[in-house]
């Protein structure tokens, strides 16, 4: 290690001066220089560029779990430890998360449904139950929210909706984009918070249109709706807090290529046996 050291600050100290300080031999140094990888170096080296694609592929936010899993998917499985060592050896490590808030206006009249869901985010086969909420991305233009609509069953974003104002028509958007993309039949539970925009007379109204059962969390219970509030935290912590957004409509552009490009079709999910909810959706209609 501290020849390697000595080797990568050539430029910038005495070769010298850096041996006395680290207490080694200059002449062990050249000898270290000169000698011919061994064979776990060489390895080593061919690990750590597998490693760095894959944590460049998922737009840096893979550990060491997720890259283990998917070298095993490639076909060169390697152990957990090593891929450990890599990460440490490259100075990589997964995007780190930020306090998270969640803004739900429940302050309101409006009728509420009954928690049919229950907290039941297993089990489900496809276009059973979906789940949904709303959340917020700054821009230097002002926030952006986003209403989204998941798929229990593949964790799969199913329908989405984008706009400047936090009205029912934004949650009302997102249900016709996933009805019309799904075509669900009867029965499906559709389970979101206790928001006003979820409690409105026109979302209620596309809920029994479509032949669905509502279904609320709790008041002030996010856990009821943990699901969806662990996909907004990956899509804060893995890419909006990643960029600045001078425009709406760049954020718009960047968060429906995270979404459709990257998370539904290439993010290995842990809670569906580290597929991706693509591959999960077409395993469960297949099975």
């Amino acid at each position: 290690m501290r020849y390697a050291w000595i080797e990568a600050h050539r430029d910038l100290f005495s070769v010298s001066r850096m041996c006395r300080q680290l207490d080694v031999s200059r002449t062990g140094f050249c000898q270290w220089r000169t000698r011919a990888p061994s064979d776990r170096s060489l390895a080593n080296e061919r690990l750590d560029a597998q490693v760095a694609a894959i944590h460049r592929a998922s737009r840096r936010s893979y550990g060491r779990e997720r890259i283990h899993r998917q070298m095993h998917e490639l076909g060169t499985p390697v152990g957990r430890e090593r891929i450990r060592q890599s990460l440490r050896r490259q100075g990589l490590r997964p995007v780190y998360r930020r306090p998270y808030r969640v803004t739900t206006d429940s302050n309101h009249d409006k009728p509420v449904a009954p928690n049919v869901l229950n907290r039941r985010f297993d089990g489900w086969t496809v276009n059973q139950a979906w789940v949904a909420d709303i959340t917020y991305v700054a821009t230097d233009e002002g926030w952006l929210y986003l209403a989204v609509v998941m798929d229990l069953a593949s964790r799969k974003i199913v329908g989405w909706s984008m706009s400047e104002r936090i009205k029912a028509a934004l949650v009302c958007d997102a249900l016709r984009s996933a009805y019309w993309r799904c075509k669900p039949g009867p029965g499906l539970i559709m389970h979101t918070d206790r928001g006003s925009q979820y409690a409105s007379k026109s979302h209620r109204a596309l809920i029994r249109a479509y032949g669905m059962t509502a279904s609320m969390s709790g008041k002030g219970n996010c856990w009821d709706n943990a699901a969806m509030e662990s996909f907004f935290k990956t899509l804060k912590v893995e890419r909006v807090y990643q960029v600045r957004y001078p425009a709406r409509a760049q954020a718009r552009l960047d968060i429906v290529d995270w979404v459709e490009g990257f998370y539904n079709r290439e993010r290995l999910h842990s809670s569906i046996g580290y597929r991706t909810p693509v591959a999960e959706e077409r395993r469960l209609m297949a099975a």
